[in-house]
């Protein structure tokens, strides 16, 4: 009898034991973080030595600055190490406030390349496809083939839901002090159903609408707000520490150093309003030492899979003047032998653009905070650093270099 209870028994435990690992396992987070064998190490990316600043980087910047009117910052690194980074300008004019390398920026749309890693997480997470439409998980949503992808690559036809959204608020007199959520931006739009500008897939047509959307997918699949889910699956374990998601909708007021300034003046400095409110094209502050952090984690693969990075740096629309295109959440400049993944920023008196060199190991980062062209004389710092000149007017349709460069 003893006997028949041991041999009975012992089987039972090792099920019980068994399917208590298992739904454990089953209960544990995903983390979107593989094994390599050693955590991410942010302090080693950050180690820079002033002294040893790249002189004629340093000289072309500050000419740049002097003569073109930057004012904001720059970090430049190649093969993970920063070779020059520094400040220039005032972060708040009237109060005679100086920038520094920590001063946070709003990202304007650089912010779209966190919200296509988060969503490309949630798809290597199994919690969401690309094919997704929106509309299984809005169901009010107005508009019949919209997917996922569509949104990460411009191509939703949807129209600018800033203008929709200011318009209506105009016109019929809505208190402008509070932002909006996201939620409140999608209700607007399943209520007063604006027209399209285009039916889905039909052209690239570069819109807010469709990284807005993006941002609220990520708060319905993930069951967190949008600023949780960044601190938690990009920020943190990218050892962001000073980057941060503010919106109008939960802040009053913004609690950031650097004011926007627009129209090449310090006359027009530029507040955050209720447009500030929706997260997913811009809402996301940082600094050019973050957004390098962004750019290691990246390449180590902690935050999304190589595989999976590929795929968002992969053509998805015509190409324009023989160089250019968008993938999911990035722009795209491809040569033979060469790719940049880059992203500009243009939003309430800020202008950045954020360039990864994916052949040669640079990074490029320069976060202003007035509105002028001065990003527009960039060439002699990317044949600097050895990247390609990526600006789409110094080449032809066909893809040359355009007689006068």
């Amino acid at each position: 009898m003893r006997l028949f209870f041991k041999n009975i028994c012992l089987p039972a435990v090792l099920f019980l034991v068994f399917a208590s690992c298992s739904s454990n396992q089953k209960n544990k987070p995903v983390s979107s973080t593989p094994d390599l064998g050693k955590p991410f190490d942010p302090t080693k990316y950050l180690e820079y030595n002033p002294k040893k600043a790249d002189k004629r980087i340093d000289e072309f910047m500050k000419h740049l600055h002097q003569v073109a009117g930057f004012n904001g910052n720059v970090l430049v690194a190649k093969k993970g190490k920063i070779i020059y980074e520094n400040s220039f300008g005032w972060a708040n004019y009237p109060h005679m406030d100086s920038l520094t390398v920590n001063s946070q920026f709003q990202l304007a749309s650089v912010t779209k390349t966190m919200t296509g890693t988060a969503i490309m997480q949630l798809w290597e997470r199994g919690k969401l496809k690309l094919d997704d439409d929106v509309q299984k998980f809005f169901p009010n949503f107005p508009y019949q083939g919209v997917t996922i992808r569509l949104l990460l690559t411009h191509r939703s036809g949807m129209m600018n839901y800033v203008y929709f959204i200011d318009d209506i608020y105009r016109a019929e007199h809505r208190d402008q002090r509070k932002g909006i959520t996201n939620q409140g931006a999608m209700d607007m739009i399943a209520q007063y159903k604006p027209a399209p500008f285009n039916k889905p897939d039909k052209r690239f047509l570069y819109n807010n609408s469709n990284f807005m959307v993006l941002g609220s997918i990520i708060e319905k699949v993930s069951g967190i707000s949008y600023t949780q889910y960044m601190k938690q699956n990009i920020f943190d374990p990218a050892g962001m520490k000073n980057t941060n998601v503010y919106s109008k909708a939960d802040y009053d007021k913004i609690p950031t150093k650097v004011l926007g300034h627009d129209r090449n003046s310090w006359k027009y400095s530029v507040a955050p309003n209720f447009l500030d409110g929706p997260v997913g094209a811009y809402g996301i502050y940082s600094t050019v030492g973050d957004l390098f952090l962004f750019d290691r984690a990246l390449r180590a693969g902690y935050l999304i899979k190589p595989a999976t990075q590929d795929s968002a740096y992969t053509d998805r629309n015509p190409m324009v003047r023989g160089h250019f295109n968008y993938g999911y959440g990035w722009r795209l400049f491809e040569a033979p032998g060469e790719k940049v993944v880059y992203h500009t920023g243009w939003w309430h008196g800020f202008r950045h653009i954020f360039l990864r060199d994916m052949k040669n190991d640079v990074t490029i980062v320069l976060l202003g905070n007035m509105v002028n062209g001065s990003l527009l004389h960039l060439d002699d710092l990317f044949k600097m650093t050895g990247m390609p000149v990526v600006r789409k007017s110094a080449y032809t349709g066909n893809g040359g270099v355009e007689e006068d460069q």
